[in-house]
C-alpha cells in the first residue's frame, strides 16, 4: 500500500493578520520584508513516527505574479502531513519564528484540553521565539488536520493533514493513497478583507442581480410578481445571491496548494483502488466535490468509520474530512471541487495515462436563494415525506450529547431530525442590533444535502451525498437519554456583518457549564440566512440518522439556514464555534465542563 503524496506546486500568501488571537482580538502583524523562514516554499512532505519538530514561520511566495508572505511549518505549505498510530503517544515540539502569538490545534484529535492549542482557554499561546511542546496519546485513528487558532494564520497558510494508522489491520483495502486538501487563497490581507465586509457584507459578492436578470425574470414570473420578490428582499436588506461571504473575486481555491493553472496530479494503474482523505482547509469555502465520471464510495467521515455509502457528489464544509475509495480504469480523470456560490474551483488530476487529453469541468449555475431557502415554507426534503411528523416524534428523543467517561472513551452528539416545513420572520427584530432574522419552525437537514444541491440527482444524474445517509460502522457506544437541553441560536445581522450565538458575541456570553459523563442534548437553531460549519473542541457531535444502533460521530457539522441541528464532551475548557475564520470571533462559546458530585 503507497503512501505517497504527490505535489507539484506549493503557493500562498502572507501579510497582516487581524482577527484572533485565540478568542480576542489582537493587533496587526507588521508586514514582513525580510524576516522570513526560506525564499521559496518546499515540498510538502510526510513526516512519521512519535517526535515531530515542527517550526512556524513565513516564506516568501509569488502566486499571482506577486511576491507575497505565506505563514508556513516547516517552510511547507500545507504544512507537513503528520502520520501517526493509534495507540502511540506523541510528541510535538513547535517552535515560533512569527513576531506574534503563534499556535496550533489539532481538529478532531481527542487529548487532554491543555494539549487542544486555543489561546487564552487551553494554553497561554506560543510567543516569538519560544517552543512548546505538545504531549498527548493517539486513541483513536481516521484523517483529521491541524491548523493556527492564532490571528488569520490559518487563512495565510498554516494548515496541514493528519492521518492516523489504525492500531489493528483495517477492513478497507486499497492499492494507494492520496491526501486531497483544499483551501482558499487571497493575494489581499486578511485585516482589508475583514475590513471590507464589515463596511460592506456583499463587498466580494459579483453575483448579484443585473438589468439582465430583472428582464429575464420579468418574461418568466411577470411584472408584478417580479417586483413583489424584489420589494421582499430589499425590505429585508437581504440578498438572494448572498452564498458565500467572501468569494472568487479575491480567493484562488488550491489543492494540495497548487493553482488550477498548475494542477496537482497523482498517478495510479488501471483497477487500482485508492483511498483519497479529503480535507477542507479553507477559511471560508464550501466546496462541493466531485470526480466526474467516476463514482466514489464514502467510508469515513470527520475521521471515522461510516457503513460504506454509494456517491457521485457530496459537499464538504470548511473543517471537514471524508475518505472516499475508487477505482478507475485506465483514463485520466479530474479531481473537481467547485465553490458552493459558483465563484470558482479547485482542480486536480488522476493520470493512468498522460498522452490522453482532458476536459476542464464546466461549474454548475450559481444557486439563488428562495424564500425556501430561508425557511419561509416550501417542500419537505425528508426522504420520508409524509412521515416527517411521526419521525419527528420517535427520533427526537435520541438527539443527545454525552459526556465521556474518560477521555480514553469519548462519546457522541445528534442533529435535531425534525423534519417540519420551516417558517422565518423575515423582518429583522428592529430592537435587537445584532440580530437581522428569526426561524420559528426549524426542520432538519438530514435529507438536505443544501442551496444547488437538491435537484442534482434530477438534473445530472448524480448521486448527492446527505447527512442521513451516513451510519457509524459499529454500534453505538452510548445509548442513555439526555438528562437536558440546551438550546442555541445562531444568530447574525448580514447588514452589519456581525455574528453571534443567541445575540451575543463571545466575551458577552458566559461559559456554557457541564458535568462530566452528563447526557446532554444541545439544539442548534440557526436564525442567519448563511450555512455554518460548527466545531466543538475536545468531543465527539454525535449525529442522528434515524438509526439510534449506528450514529455516526463527527467533530465538525454543517447547520443550514433554517435548520437545527444537535450535539458533545470531556473534562476542561473547550471552545465551541463556528468554523467559518471571519464569523468566529462573534460566533463562539466557551464550553467548560467539570466534574459532577456523582464523580
Amino acid at each position: 500500500m503507497s503512501h505517497q503524496i504527490t505535489r507539484r506546486r506549493f503557493l500562498t500568501r502572507g501579510g497582516q493578520c487581524l482577527a484572533l488571537t485565540g478568542l480576542t482580538a489582537c493587533s496587526t502583524i507588521p508586514e514582513v520584508s525580510r524576516n522570513f523562514v526560506g525564499s521559496s516554499l518546499r515540498k510538502t512532505h510526510e513526516l512519521t513516527g512519535t517526535e515531530f519538530d515542527l517550526v512556524i514561520g513565513y516564506s516568501q511566495v509569488n502566486f499571482t505574479g506577486k511576491k507575497r508572505y505565506a505563514t508556513t511549518v516547516n517552510q511547507s505549505l500545507p504544512a507537513p502531513v503528520l502520520r501517526w498510530r493509534e495507540g502511540s503517544r506523541v510528541k510535538i515540539n513547535v517552535t515560533n519564528h512569527l513576531p506574534s502569538l503563534t499556535s496550533i490545534h489539532w481538529h478532531g484529535i481527542i487529548l487532554p484540553s491543555n494539549m487542544d492549542g486555543v489561546p487564552g482557554l487551553s494554553f497561554d499561546g506560543i510567543a516569538p521565539g519560544e517552543t512548546f511542546t505538545y504531549k498527548f496519546p493517539i486513541l483513536q485513528s481516521g484523517t483529521y488536520w491541524y491548523h493556527s487558532h492564532s490571528n488569520f494564520q490559518e487563512q495565510t497558510g498554516l494548515y496541514g493533514a493528519i492521518i492516523i494508522d489504525p492500531a489493528t489491520p483495517e477492513a478497507d483495502q486499497y492499492d494507494r493513497e492520496y491526501v486531497i486538501l483544499l483551501s482558499d487563497w487571497s493575494d489581499e490581507n486578511p485585516e482589508a478583507i475583514y475590513r471590507n465586509l464589515k463596511k460592506s457584507s456583499h463587498f466580494y459578492n459579483r453575483q448579484e442581480r443585473t438589468l439582465g436578470d430583472l428582464v429575464g425574470d420579468i418574461q418568466k414570473d411577470g411584472l408584478l410578481n417580479t417586483l413583489d420578490n424584489r420589494a421582499m428582499w430589499n425590505e429585508m436588506r437581504m440578498s438572494d445571491r448572498d452564498i458565500s461571504d467572501v468569494a472568487g473575486a479575491t480567493y484562488e481555491f488550491l489543492m494540495n496548494g497548487a493553482h488550477n493553472a498548475d494542477t496537482w496530479q497523482g498517478e495510479f494503474f488501471s483497477g487500482e483502488k485508492i483511498r483519497l482523505r479529503i480535507v477542507n482547509a479553507s477559511a471560508m469555502t464550501f466546496f462541493d466535490f466531485r470526480i466526474p465520471g467516476l463514482p466514489m464510495q464514502v467510508i469515513a467521515a470527520d475521521g471515522q468509520l461510516v457503513q460504506p455509502v454509494d456517491v457521485d457528489e457530496f459537499r464538504i464544509a470548511p473543517a471537514e474530512t471524508y475518505d472516499v475509495i475508487i477505482q478507475p480504469e485506465k483514463n485520466n480523470y479530474f479531481i473537481f471541487a467547485q465553490t458552493i456560490d459558483r465563484s470558482g474551483f479547485a482542480l486536480g488530476k488522476l493520470i493512468c495515462d498522460p498522452e490522453k487529453s482532458l476536459e476542464v469541468p464546466q461549474v454548475d449555475p450559481a444557486p439563488i436563494l428562495t424564500m425556501e431557502d430561508m425557511g419561509h415554507g416550501g417542500s419537505d426534503h425528508s426522504q420520508h415525506g409524509q412521515q416527517s411528523e411521526t419521525k419527528n416524534e420517535s427520533h427526537s428523543k435520541h438527539n443527545h450529547l454525552l459526556m465521556a467517561e474518560s477521555q480514553e472513551k469519548l462519546a457522541p452528539a445528534g442533529l435535531a431530525n425534525s423534519d417540519q416545513y420551516l417558517s422565518v420572520l423575515p423582518a429583522p427584530d428592529k430592537g435587537d442590533y445584532g440580530i437581522d432574522m428569526r426561524v420559528l419552525n426549524p426542520a432538519s437537514g438530514l435529507y438536505d444535502p443544501g442551496i444547488g444541491l437538491r435537484h442534482h440527482q434530477h438534473l445530472y444524474g448524480r448521486r448527492v451525498l446527505h447527512y442521513g445517509d451516513l451510519k457509524n460502522r459499529f454500534n453505538t457506544l452510548d445509548k442513555r437519554e439526555p438528562s437536558r437541553e440546551i438550546q442555541l441560536r445562531i444568530t447574525g445581522n448580514m447588514h452589519r456583518y456581525i455574528w453571534s450565538i443567541d445575540g451575543l458575541a463571545y466575551d458577552q456570553a458566559p461559559p456554557i457549564e457541564l458535568s462530566f459523563n452528563e447526557r446532554i442534548r444541545i439544539t442548534l437553531i440557526n436564525d442567519t440566512m448563511m450555512t455554518h460549519p460548527f466545531h466543538l473542541h475536545g468531543m465527539w457531535s454525535e449525529l442522528e440518522t434515524g438509526d439510534p444502533e449506528f450514529i455516526p460521530r463527527k467533530h465538525t457539522i454543517i447547520v443550514q439556514p433554517g435548520k437545527r441541528i444537535s450535539y458533545l464532551v470531556a473534562e476542561g475548557r473547550w471552545a465551541y464555534h463556528c468554523h467559518l475564520l471571519y464569523h468566529m470571533l462573534g460566533m463562539m462559546r466557551e464550553v467548560r465542563v467539570v466534574k459532577g458530585d456523582s464523580e
